[in-house]
């Protein structure tokens, strides 16, 4: 029997008329209406007939969860007085209730794009209803872009609806092909708003991390609100490990009902939360309460500041999630959850101050996460760059490269990016295409039965309390009774299903085109000899870039990125290791590895073999030449041997190399080879061309015009330093056009100053060069001398060498500042001539009584 009191109450009623007649005329509508209007509910069934005598209609609504699949699933059927499955059922991964007669069906996108993969008519249903569009998960964008394909190719009386509580609706509207907005108004109470940041310092989330002081204030913040307001309280944490945590804080609350809200929690705990409780509760829930679930009684909201979102994670090798601050749309919709029934208060876990330096909005998925999975899915559909699909944000071609380069490895795609018969096998297992292969690849080896579930474990990590080895934590999985133990079974069940289903669609070993897949197996693997070394070859066979080696205290992946086990774990001393997952510490050099399975040598080569490669390596290392023949499994060295008669040009290579590394100071440098350097740098700095360039990065560039022959007859850093870097350098002069022979005259080393000295010149300061000269030498030089149109800077000297003045404009220097030197030093040196006028007396190198002799 319906129940006609709960569904006349939704706002969403009034907005129905209009968004029908935009079905009608358009085929499409974009709705937007606010949580607990009844956009998930009431409208479905008002679109598939079964409220409102309508005509009848096939609806398939996808959610971005699970929970809020199954929960909108519940409250249809519960509105239509029916049990789940009669005319509502609901499709998840691992689990389907669907009736033979049910009109209304909710699926997760991911199911959705499955089912568009198998059936791209979608032959049967009539109008799909993508929800909660405004979040921006990477698989409702991309069955929005699949679902638009198929309206525009093949069945344009496919009805679309994009609904959502708070949406780029204009942007959607666009991308759907200009379709009308229908809004719906809500029913909203005002909600009043506590800063209540914590007392103390708190480290900013890394990675999966959160401070455990946040976690403990966010706990004595629901303590207050508590305290000081009525009704339930709603509490958003990032994950499901803050959850028990701020669980654990709040074990003594007496007659306060503590539940958990996420997509891990069991079917009876959802069903708890989405029912009015007996006594007051607090619910800890992650984002998927933000507008995917309404929970009665909820008067208060607790907010973390915290969310997750899918990042690529380089250490694992797929889509990741991290901890960031909540956007301020997230912020809204979160207080939001006070005010849906009466008056609320939302206590805010951060400074007021803050709040308007948090992002906007969450960033696209499809902006942050790993890609692998989107490339094979738009490979599949016929559009492997993704370029032809509507999609609200293009993928970014770095992140499609690196996806494309996978999806070779692994066989799922060719060089064109075009799906093989294995990507398609592999797309249609709801699996990551690494997970997939392995998968796949392992089956017919370790048998279905075990790979199912090793692939299983690697889905979904463990928690850590099954520790940081792949084996035991699987032997933990089979005789726990834990959620997750739960969970695992389930996946397992269907992924051996799936599997099974696959193999029997090809009619042949899937195998069989697997480009990249490994080559022969260990037979005692194959024979199913023991599951520890079932467990390492499918966590190698999914991660072949992180087969690692044992070396000095750590491992050296094949990736080239070093790991360390936890202190106290079982794996050390495994000369081998299979990373499954790993993070980097804040502030550590190397990666920790997480979880991990123990293979050996053979299985390793086995299951990464694409990595294998063996030659000659030449390269400088510690300093010098060093030629060895490596075979390697990627950056892992597994065989090494010395090379007595190296490639010449490695050998140049690696010569090369070290220059570039440790400077040209490895030739031999004399006084004059430098100061040669130092002229050209001048001549280049004022003249330009033909003068060359004789900076390092220059030098490097035209190493064949100047350090040949000498470069290709060295073998090793000691061959270097004979190279005579002067008479090199003398390579690079100007002699075809004749300019060379102008060196001397345009930057000579020495200059004749009035005395008859030769000064040396000093260049290594290439802006000005320096003639420092006694200042009885320069009497009677009327101008500074100048070198290639520059004056010279005159460093002017006492009698005993120490500096007495410095000019470039030495008549000036005659006129005005040498009074001031002379009456200094007069005294000082009385021996050697004080002229009143010096620029008209006689340059000597003497004292007075030596020049008397002389002119006596």
């Amino acid at each position: 029997m319906i129940r006609d009191d709960a569904l006349r109450p939704l706002p969403v009623r009034h907005a129905l008329p209009a968004l029908n007649d935009a079905l009608d005329g358009h085929g499409a509508a974009v709705l937007v209406a606010p949580p607990g209007t009844g956009k998930t509910t009431l409208v479905p069934l008002v679109l598939a007939g079964l409220v409102g005598g309508g005509p009848a209609r096939r609806v398939v609504v996808a959610e971005p969860r699970r929970i809020a699949a199954r929960a909108a699933a519940r409250r249809m059927a519960w509105l239509l007085g029916e049990k789940v499955g009669d005319s509502v059922g609901f499709s998840v991964r691992g689990e389907r209730v669907v009736g033979p007669h049910a009109r209304v069906e909710v699926v997760t996108t991911g199911v959705l794009l499955q089912r568009l993969q198998r059936d791209q008519e979608l032959a049967g249903v009539d109008v799909v209803v993508l929800d909660e569009c405004h979040e921006r998960h990477l698989d409702a964008d991309t069955a929005a872009a699949f679902l638009l394909d198929v309206r525009a190719a093949l069945r344009p009386e496919l009805r679309l609806v994009a609904a959502s509580a708070t949406t780029d609706a204009e942007g959607w509207a666009r991308l759907l092909g200009d379709v009308p907005v229908v809004e719906a108004e809500g029913v909203s109470h005002p909600v009043e708003v506590v800063w209540a940041p914590p007392a103390g310092p708190v480290r900013p989330p890394h990675g999966l991390r959160v401070d455990p002081a946040l976690l403990t204030h966010v706990a004595s913040v629901v303590r207050r609100a508590l305290a000081e307001r009525e009704g339930d309280v709603l509490c958003f944490l990032p994950g499901v490990g803050e959850i028990a945590r701020v669980a654990g804080r709040l074990g003594d609350l007496g007659d306060v009902e503590v539940l958990q809200v996420h997509g891990r929690a069991p079917a009876a705990v959802q069903d708890a939360v989405l029912s009015p409780g007996t006594r007051r509760r607090v619910v800890l829930a992650t984002s998927v309460a933000e507008s995917s679930l309404t929970v009665p009684g909820v008067r208060v909201v607790v907010d973390s500041g915290l969310a997750r979102e899918p990042r690529v994670d380089h250490a694992r090798g797929l889509s990741a999630l991290t901890t960031v601050r909540a956007s301020q749309a997230a912020g809204r919709q979160r207080a939001g959850r006070a005010g849906r029934e009466a008056p609320g208060t939302v206590y805010r876990c951060w400074a007021e101050a803050e709040n308007a330096r948090l992002p906007r909005f969450p960033a696209p998925e499809i902006q942050l996460a790993d890609l692998t999975a989107f490339a094979l899915q738009t490979a599949c559909w016929g559009d492997p760059d993704a370029s032809g699909l509507a999609l609200l944000d293009p993928p970014p071609g770095g992140a499609m490269a690196a996806a494309r380069s996978v999806l070779e490895a692994v066989g799922a795609v060719d060089a064109a990016g075009r799906p093989t018969r294995r990507g398609v096998r592999m797309s249609r297992l709801g699996l990551h295409p690494r997970l997939a292969r392995a998968l796949l690849d392992a089956a017919g080896r370790v048998g279905a039965e075990r790979a199912a579930e090793v692939v299983a474990l690697l889905s979904e990590e463990p928690p850590r309390e099954y520790g940081d080895d792949l084996a035991a934590a699987w032997r933990a999985a089979r005789r726990g009774g834990d959620a997750y133990a739960q969970r695992w079974r389930a996946e397992a069940r269907r992924l051996r299903a799936n599997a099974g289903e696959v193999r029997a669609d090809a009619g042949e070993d899937v195998r069989a085109d697997a480009g990249g897949t490994p080559g022969p197996v260990p037979s005692a693997a194959q024979e199913g000899d023991g599951d520890d070394r079932a467990v390492g070859l499918v966590a190698a066979l999914a991660f072949p870039e992180r087969v690692a080696r044992a070396r000095g205290g750590s491992y050296l992946m094949a990736s080239g990125t070093r790991a360390e086990l936890a202190e106290g774990s079982g794996l050390r001393g495994s000369p081998w290791l299979a990373v499954a997952v790993a993070g980097r510490p804040v502030g550590a050099g190397h990666a920790r590895v997480r979880l991990a399975a123990v293979v050996d040598e053979e299985t390793a080569r086995a299951a990464a073999a694409p990595l294998a490669s063996a030659g000659e390596e030449v390269r400088w290392a510690d300093g010098d030449v060093v030629a060895r023949r490596v075979e390697r499994l990627g950056a892992v060295e597994l065989a090494v041997r010395p090379l007595d008669h190296a490639d010449p040009a490695l050998v140049r290579k690696a010569l090369l190399e070290g220059l570039r590394e440790e400077g040209f100071g490895l030739l031999r440098w004399s006084e004059d080879a430098g100061r040669l350097r130092q002229r050209l740098a001048f001549l280049r700095l004022h003249l330009g061309d033909p003068w060359p360039d004789v900076r390092d990065d220059a030098l490097h560039a035209r190493v064949d015009d100047w350090l040949e022959p000498e470069l290709s007859r060295a073998r090793r850093r000691a061959d270097l330093a004979r190279v005579d870097a002067g008479e090199a350098l003398r390579r690079l002069l100007p002699w075809a056009g004749g300019e060379a022979v102008r060196l001397d005259e345009l930057a000579p080393e020495r200059i004749e100053v009035p005395s008859g000295s030769r000064i040396r010149v000093d260049y290594s300061a290439p802006e000005r060069p320096v003639l420092a000269v006694k200042l009885q030498e320069m009497f009677g030089l009327q101008e500074s001398p100048v070198l290639a149109g520059v004056p010279v800077l005159v460093h002017l000297l006492s009698p005993a060498g120490r500096p007495a003045a410095v000019t470039a404009d030495l008549a000036s220097f005659w006129r005005d500042g040498y009074r001031s030197v002379r009456a200094e030093l007069r005294g000082r040196y009385p021996k050697h001539p004080w002229p009143e006028d010096p620029a008209t007396a006689e340059p000597t190198r003497y004292t007075n009584a030596r020049l008397g002799r002389r002119t006596g």
